[in-house]
């Protein structure tokens, strides 16, 4: 069948929108899978005689994970909002395929903007995404350039934005579900049974020393089914360049992650399933060259600025207990235990972090989240369905600091060479409770309305609480068009393992002293969204889109990297005003797909109300009296990209466009803009005495375009970072 990376469905739209087509020439699948069951063909007698597996059994489980499968998607409305669809075929199709980092792979989605450390904007945002797997919210990290979750084990990715239903809280600029390959592992397609095992193990080499393998198993046992995936990587480009130069200088990292999903059917009507997963990655910080010492230290000569040896350490693991039950044709439910904790630690040069800044900090930043959530869908009649819902969980974050800093006068300038250590610990706990009551009403055969409410209540280093009112609905215009509208009343509490615990007071009278004596603590933002956007099939091979976003903002959230260390901290301003326009294209026809996507957006802010120590006066000042880009508005982002398959060989790439993210003194100028451009080509062998053998190389940068993400100027932005020069991969595997 033809497939296509991204899939596009305005409000829950049934179409597929086609974006670039992948292998095999028989017609595209529809949008969603079909839960009915497949009626396989008679089993015949094994070569000894023996009789042939009970295939009937088979086929029950498989028939019943379909079902729960089909019951756990009615528990998440998508009424009001826009959604778009990766499924494993679609990235298959990307440049560099299940290989791509999942942070590029959403970045093919429209509104999405890339920015270091592999942070992603979604309509003017900063971070504020909220991950899920198998539709259960995994606790955020803490921030920093290692990606928690791989694009390998993703059965289907999607993005959902926009006015939001409210089942969605806390962290509202975009959800990314992710359907796990183990969660849908009773059968890969409709006439196939599942196998009892199998999987596939891969290498990929490349650029800038880029080692990696990996290896995903799975299969089923009975009514237990199973995914496992793990991969470990290595290169000397773990984060981006502080130059523009080909090779970084000390950024070798090292990254092992892995991934199990076990799913046990009591019953046709029950499932027992167990999630868990760990990311441990080690960063060398990148050094610049040329840079000039700013202190002096007693009995030591200064080291080159390009010869440093500060590192960040990242590990996170998390696990998920759920427990799904289809009690009658009407009522659905599942309840979720879940825990993560999360950990960075920073290790500065001693010696060069306090001849080049004045401070040399030994950081460890931990969190550890624990809770339950409960979801549960009732059919009260053909035309409404009621769906509730709860969500606790607990926090306890650490962060331990020890500085070593030289004193200095009240000009800030150095007095003597002799530093010593201050210690700035702090523990903070906190709890978030929300719970929700909405309905979804088919008005018409044309409309359907989904209305409700929220009430959540966060209490970490100030308690506060509000109650959301969430309004979406669809309208088929026709067949081939359909409107969607939204509106809902956002509650954006600030994430625990970000705020800042400094004591401002400690650090007076040192090269370490901060801008302001102000610390307001960091508040919840509270947002009215307003979402319209329509879907058009204008003709059999090319549907197009349109969609519009106003948000009006009170104690608008942001974050920075204030410090020396790779490690962001929350902050508001007082007001923000966030809109913009999106558009799509994407044409299909056989073997062929192409997509394009443009987004125009404004991102403005006033006044900072929180972490005010971490800005210099004038920079306060201004900020107060005028309206304000913020560090990671853009305001033209683009991506494109088209595939073809041709005699099993499958031709694909990419691009990506964007205006500039801002800088210079209170974001009041932006970057130049970039356009990038990535090409792939893969193809399976099938090999006399080894079997199937998939091969891929793709090119990341093609035209080798050297530009600036950041280049160390603007509200919260440290040292710059550069996008990859051109780099070159050769990805193998094997599958079993």
């Amino acid at each position: 069948m033809s497939r296509f990376p991204l899939r596009v469905l305005a409000a829950g739209a049934a179409s597929a929108f086609a974006l670039a087509a992948q292998a095999q020439s028989a017609p595209p699948a529809p949008a969603s899978s079909a839960s009915s069951a497949s009626t396989n063909p008679p089993a015949l007698p094994a070569g000894d005689g023996t009789p042939p597996p009970d295939s009937k059994t088979l086929n029950a489980v498989v028939v019943s994970a379909k079902r729960l499968d089909e019951a756990r998607n009615k528990l998440s409305p998508e009424t009001g909002s826009s959604v778009y669809r990766f499924d494993k075929e679609d990235i298959a199709a990307l440049p560099q395929g299940d290989n791509t980092a999942l942070n590029q792979v959403l970045l093919q989605a429209p509104g999405v903007t890339q920015d270091s450390f592999g942070q992603l904007h979604v309509r003017g945002d900063h971070a504020n995404l909220q991950y899920r797997i198998n539709g259960v919210i995994v606790p955020e990290p803490i921030s920093g350039f290692g990606q928690m979750l791989d694009t390998r084990f993703a059965d289907q990715v999607s993005l959902i934005t926009g006015a939001l239903p409210a089942q969605y809280g806390y962290r509202t600029a975009g959800i990314i579900d992710i359907r796990t390959k183990g969660a849908a592992a009773a059968g890969e397609d409709e006439e196939t049974p599942p196998k009892p095992f199998g999987g596939e193990i891969g290498t990929v080499i490349g650029s800038h020393g880029d080692r990696e393998v990996n290896a995903q198993v799975q299969g089923t046992a009975g009514r237990l089914s199973y995914y496992l995936s793990g991969s470990f990587i290595e290169n000397n480009l773990g984060i981006e360049n502080p130059t523009g130069s080909r090779n970084a200088i000390h950024d070798h990292t090292d990254q092992g992650k892995a991934f199990g999903m076990l799913s046990y059917l009591i019953d046709p009507d029950q499932r027992v399933s167990f999630v868990f997963g760990n990311a441990n990655n080690r960063f060398e910080i990148p050094n610049r060259p040329g840079l000039t010492p700013a202190f002096t230290l007693d009995g030591a000569v200064a080291p080159s600025s390009a010869s440093l040896n500060a590192s960040q350490r990242e590990k996170t693991d998390f696990q998920i207990l759920s427990y799904q039950n289809k009690v009658s044709s009407t009522l659905d439910y599942q309840v979720s235990l879940f825990h993560r904790t999360s950990r960075i630690d920073y290790n500065p040069d001693p010696i060069g972090d306090l001849v080049y800044n004045g401070v040399a900090s030994n950081i460890m930043r931990s969190n550890e989240a624990y809770g339950m959530q409960a979801d549960a869908s009732y059919a009260l009649n053909g035309s409404h369905t009621l769906r509730s819902g709860l969500f606790v969980q607990y926090e306890h974050a650490i962060v331990n600091n020890t500085s070593s800093v030289f004193p200095a006068g009240a000009d800030g300038n150095q007095t003597s060479g002799a530093p010593f250590s201050i210690t700035d610990n702090g523990t903070l706990g906190g709890t978030t409770m929300g719970f929700y009551l909405q309905d979804e009403w088919k008005a018409t055969d044309k409309l359907t309305v989904n209305y409700g409410a929220r009430y959540d209540h966060v209490n970490t280093v100030v308690s506060e609480q509000q109650l959301s009112p969430r309004l979406g609905l669809t309208y088929e215009l026709s067949h081939a068009t359909r409107l969607h509208a939204g509106y809902a009343r956002y509650f954006t509490p600030p994430p625990t393992e970000l705020i800042d615990t400094t004591l401002v007071a400690a650090f007076q009278g040192t090269t370490n002293a901060l801008p302001s004596g102000a610390n307001t603590s960091v508040r919840s933002e509270r947002s009215n969204y307003f979402d319209l956007g329509i879907s058009h099939q204008a003709t059999r091979n090319l549907t197009l889109g349109l969609d519009a976003y106003y948000r009006d903002v009170r104690h608008l959230q942001d974050e920075g990297q204030f410090g020396n260390a790779l490690i962001f901290s929350s902050f508001n301003y007082a007001r923000g005003r966030i809109y913009g326009l999106e558009g799509t294209a994407n044409y299909r026809q056989g073997n062929f797909g192409a997509y394009a996507n443009l987004a125009l957006s404004r991102a403005m802010a006033k006044g900072i109300e929180s972490g005010q120590f971490n800005f210099s006066a004038d920079e306060l000042a201004y900020i107060a009296n005028n309206w304000v880009h913020l560090d990671h508005d853009q305001t033209v982002s683009g991506s494109f990209g088209a595939s073809y398959l041709w005699r099993g060989t499958q031709f694909s790439g990419d691009a990506l466009f964007g205006s500039g993210l801002r800088n210079g003194f209170a974001n009041t100028t932006h970057l130049p803009g970039y356009f990038q451009v990535n090409v792939g080509v893969a193809h399976t062998f099938d090999a006399p005495v080894i079997g199937k053998l998939k091969t891929r190389f793709s090119i990341v940068n093609l035209f080798d375009r050297s530009y600036a993400l950041r280049d160390g100027t603007g509200i919260g932005v440290g040292a710059p970072q550069y996008a990859p020069r051109r780099s070159f991969y050769l990805a193998l595997s094997k599958p079993f």
